[in-house]
C-alpha cells in the first residue's frame, strides 16, 4: 500500500524559511516524478514544484522560481521542499504526489498517490 507523510509545515513570519518533507512507504520515489501541490481556502490547487525521476529536470511555479527548491534523496526515500523569503500569499495546505508520467508537470491529474499535506501559514 503506497503512503505518502508530509511534514514540515507550521507557522512562520515573512521572509522566513520552512524545509518540507515528503516520505513514502509502499514505493520508492526515486522511480517516479514527485510533485509538491498547494491549495488555499476558496483557491484551485496549484503545481508548485516538480522533480522528475532522475532529477535532471525541475519545474517551479512562476510565483515561487528563485525562493523554493525540491530536492531528492534517494537513501532516505525523501523528497524536499525548502522554502525561502516565504510571503502571506504561500499560505495553504502543502501536498506531495506522485506520477509515473516521465519528467516534470503541474497537472494534478497526471498524479496518481497524493499525501495528506501539511499547513503552512504565513504571517505578515
Amino acid at each position: 500500500q503506497v503512503q505518502l507523510v508530509e511534514s514540515g509545515g507550521g507557522l512562520v513570519q515573512a521572509g522566513g524559511s520552512l524545509r518540507l518533507s515528503c516520505a513514502a512507504s509502499g514505493i520508492t520515489l526515486a522511480r517516479y516524478t514527485i510533485g509538491w501541490f498547494r491549495q488555499a481556502p476558496g483557491k484551485e490547487r496549484e503545481g508548485v514544484s516538480c522533480i522528475s525521476s532522475n532529477g535532471d529536470s525541475t519545474y517551479y511555479a512562476v510565483s515561487v522560481k528563485g525562493r523554493f527548491t525540491i530536492s531528492r534523496d534517494k537513501a532516505k526515500n525523501a523528497v524536499y521542499l525548502q522554502m525561502n523569503d516565504l510571503k502571506p500569499e504561500d499560505t495553504a495546505v502543502y501536498s506531495c504526489a506522485v506520477s509515473a508520467v516521465p519528467g516534470t508537470s503541474n497537472d494534478p491529474s497526471e498524479f496518481s498517490y497524493w499525501g495528506p499535506g501539511t499547513q503552512v501559514t504565513v504571517s505578515s
